[in-house]
């Protein structure tokens, strides 16, 4: 009689404690979102290198599965000692998860996009051959943890490199990964603009999406006369850079293949 009596305080108890953890697990994920997509995956390479796919499987796993452990095993019927090592192992086991979840997140985020001779590529962490690192240039973060940052390719030093490369982008290894092929973004400008296409043909290209243009170049503050555009490979899509016609600064993407 007195269990069946108990019942609506046990399970009260333990849903008050597992909403408790859910607070907490999703204060604990709201900084992570900080950390990912603020600095990480800023826009748009969380929908270009799939930032926000990754980052919500992992953390909603994290933040479901802990509060829910702390269900089951919260009683306060157990020994205060018993049932703080319980919870401390359902929050070491939580961290734990978390920190994996973080590390395979960082291990994939975008570290550079690099004009590729005739396009923009996205590189991430783990594209980068960890034996081309040491020949990074002098001034050159390989994998910075601040945020993507842009690069170019320097001119081949012969037709042996070029050959070279060559070959082992076929193997997977791609021209805009290789940091003894990296230059500042600046020396690479003359060449950018060289490729670089006017937004107006870009408007014809794909007319059905030209007000879509018009609406990002009105809120970059642009016209299409002043703007041109080159395409721009991606994790698993390919995008388009739009750019200053003079500077061949960045002013915004948008998602269309335009190679």
């Amino acid at each position: 009689m007195s269990m069946f009596s108990d019942t609506p305080s046990f399970w009260g108890d333990r849903l008050k404690a597992s909403a408790v953890h859910l607070g907490l697990s999703l204060c604990i994920a709201a900084l992570a979102a900080l950390l990912v997509f603020a600095i990480w995956y800023p826009n748009p390479y969380r929908e270009i290198s799939g930032g926000r796919e990754l980052f919500l499987l992992l953390v909603a796993v994290d933040v479901v599965l802990g509060p829910l452990i702390t269900l089951a095993v919260f009683n306060r019927r157990k020994p205060r000692r018993e049932l703080q090592r319980d919870l401390a192992v359902v929050g070491l086991i939580q961290l734990a998860a978390l920190g994996y979840g973080l590390w395979t997140v960082a291990e994939a985020r975008p570290v550079h996009m690099v004009f590729e001779y005739k396009n923009f590529r996205v590189v991430h962490a783990i594209d980068v051959p960890p034996e081309l690192l040491l020949q990074t240039p002098t001034g050159i973060d390989a994998l910075p943890l601040t945020g993507p940052t842009m690069l170019g390719l320097r001119p081949f030093k012969d037709s042996k490199e070029s050959l070279d490369a060559t070959m082992a982008a076929l193997q997977g290894v791609t021209l805009a990964s290789r940091p003894d092929l990296w230059q500042p973004y600046e020396k690479s400008v003359p060449e950018v603009l060289k490729v670089a296409k006017p937004v107006t043909e870009l408007k014809v290209r794909f007319a059905d999406q030209a007000p879509d243009i018009d609406r990002v170049l009105k809120q970059a503050g642009r016209t299409a006369q002043n703007t041109v555009y080159v395409p721009l490979a991606g994790r698993k899509s390919f995008w388009t850079v739009l750019l200053d016609a003079s500077t061949a600064q960045v002013v915004a993407t948008v998602p269309l293949d335009s190679f």
